[in-house]
């Protein structure tokens, strides 16, 4: 038996902890990580049951019946017909006509709308009088719906309406009105014109958090090596934003490849399909022509066509180490 007395002076008694009270300790600590799983599988799953039910089981059909002829409403069952809908896809005139239609409104909608946000943005962001004023005035279509944005515009754009009215004043009664929205060589300008007007507004919101997150100290070092205006937006301002600019430049893309409710409300794809796109081309023949196999082999088409945009870009627009 060791006493105290019998130990080496400068040497610690180690004693043995009672193993009651580790088991106990263990017990709590099993039981609270066990709780706190428990708990997080409660707040996590209605969101996963949400999410699944809503849009993993959607597009796995979609998926599914792409290689299929089924049909919305048919007495007859659905049969596999393997890579058909997309040989009739490529010989389709009105998807190569719709693909083109949505690319064009992709590629004018995405830098003109970005660039504008970012304009505001700067603007927004100065040291002056009146900058909320301006920022509720810009973000003022955004949170109206899109459909009442569309039946607006569709008024204003009549030949009677608002817009040719205002240009015969300002051309002095020398223009001819045009129906901007009945007329190809116009339909999809014009609709690309509202679509940028109403948007422009959440994406400057978007940059000017990006802009209020510079350090101030950045441009005090700039302005000391002499840098002003252009200079500053060039080597400060611009390179600050990747994160902010591929958020911004993503969200946009996929937003204008999705053009479905302005199209829907204002000109159902004509004249002359001039304003057909891809997602308003799958909702019609799904829909309307009750083709829901030639739909999905569109839809799916769509996915991958929006999978690669957004990959490229995200690839281009990488910070660069």
């Amino acid at each position: 038996m060791v006493t105290p007395s019998s130990v080496a002076p400068g040497r610690v008694l180690a004693t043995r902890p009672r193993r009651g009270l580790l088991h106990r300790g263990d017990r709590r600590a099993t039981s609270g990580r066990s709780h706190e799983a428990r708990t997080a599988s409660w707040m996590v799953g209605p969101a996963g049951l949400l999410l699944t039910t809503f849009l993993v089981v959607p597009v796995g059909l979609a998926f599914a019946l792409a290689f299929t002829n089924a049909r919305l409403i048919s007495p007859r069952p659905a049969r596999f017909v393997g890579l058909d809908n997309f040989v009739n896809l490529s010989q389709d005139p009105v998807f190569w006509a719709s693909l083109r239609n949505t690319l064009v409104f992709a590629l004018v909608v995405v830098p003109v709308q970005a660039g504008l946000a970012l304009g505001l943005a700067l603007l927004v962001n100065a040291k002056v009088r009146g900058t909320t004023f301006f920022r509720t005035i810009y973000f003022v279509p955004v949170v109206t719906s899109m459909v009442v944005v569309s039946l607006l515009w569709r008024f204003l754009y009549q030949e009677d309406g608002l817009l040719n009215r205002l240009i015969s004043i300002a051309s002095f009664g020398h223009y001819t009105p045009i129906d901007w929205l009945n007329d190809p060589r116009t339909a999809l300008g014009a609709i690309i014109v509202m679509s940028v007007w109403q948007a422009v507004g959440f994406h400057m919101l978007i940059w000017l958090s990006g802009l209020q997150t510079i350090p101030a100290e950045l441009y005090e070092a700039g302005a000391l090596d002499g840098a002003t205006g252009w200079a500053r937006f060039r080597w400060i301002t611009w390179p600050s934003l990747v994160a902010t600019r591929t958020f911004v430049l993503i969200t946009i893309t996929i937003a204008a490849l999705s053009l479905f409710t302005q199209i829907s409300v204002m000109t159902q794809g004509g004249p002359l399909d001039s304003t057909t796109t891809v997602v308003f081309m799958a909702v019609r023949t799904g829909y309307q022509q009750l083709a829901t196999g030639y739909a999905s082999a569109i839809s799916l088409v769509f996915f991958v066509l929006v999978l690669v945009v957004a990959a490229v870009q995200r690839y281009l627009t990488r910070e660069k180490v």
